[in-house]
This record gives structure tokens, C-alpha cells and sequence, in this order.
């Protein structure tokens, strides 16, 4: 596997920008960014408590990243926050988007 880390202190950002456009190009080509960006919106304030937690009680040490905080948290996991629910979207939707809903097919 490649070593990423030469991004230094942007290594995080720059995976997250990376793998945010994988998750856009995905939705836009699905015709889902207006159902991303719902879900996103809706899960945003569990996964901000979440995170919140799980970094002050020291689950994660996140070393690899810009030093810049928003709301107690690094702004790259507000990213992630966004991403990895845009892209699990993007990737469902490209499978299964243009496929009917067999509950609720006519019989």
C-alpha cells in the first residue's frame, strides 16, 4: 500500500477531499446528491456527539492532520462526517438506483 503520510499534517484533509470526490462524482452520477445531503444533514448531530466523545476520552489520536478545530473537533472529521455517509449513498445508489422497488412493484 501507498504511504500517503507525505502529505504531512494534511494527510487527512487530503484523504478526505480525496475520497469526497469519489462520493460526489458517485451521487452526481446517480442523481442522489439532494438524498445525500439529507441523510447527511439528519446524521450530522449524532455523529458530531459521537466523535466529540470518542476523541475526549481518547479513542482516537489523529496525528496526521491540519491542527485546525471547529466545535471541539478537527475540521477533517467534519469532513468525514460528511463523506463516508455521501459515499456508502453514492456507492447504494449506483448499484441499486434505477432499479424498482420490488415492494412495491405491481403484481
Amino acid at each position: 500500500m501507498y504511504d500517503i503520510s507525505i502529505f504531512g499534517r494534511y494527510t487527512y484533509l487530503v484523504t478526505e477531499i480525496v475520497w469526497g470526490t469519489v462520493a460526489a462524482v458517485l451521487l452526481g452520477r446517480a442523481n442522489a446528491l439532494r438524498k445525500a445531503a439529507v441523510t447527511i444533514v439528519a446524521l450530522y448531530p449524532i455523529a458530531y456527539v459521537w466523535d466529540r466523545y470518542t476523541l475526549s476520552v481518547g479513542v482516537f489520536d489523529i496525528k496526521l492532520r491540519t491542527g485546525i478545530d471547529v466545535a471541539g473537533i478537527p475540521l477533517e472529521e467534519h469532513l468525514f462526517m460528511a463523506v463516508v455517509p455521501g459515499l456508502v449513498i453514492g456507492i447504494h445508489e449506483t448499484i441499486f438506483g434505477d432499479e424498482p422497488d420490488s415492494a412495491n412493484a405491481p403484481k
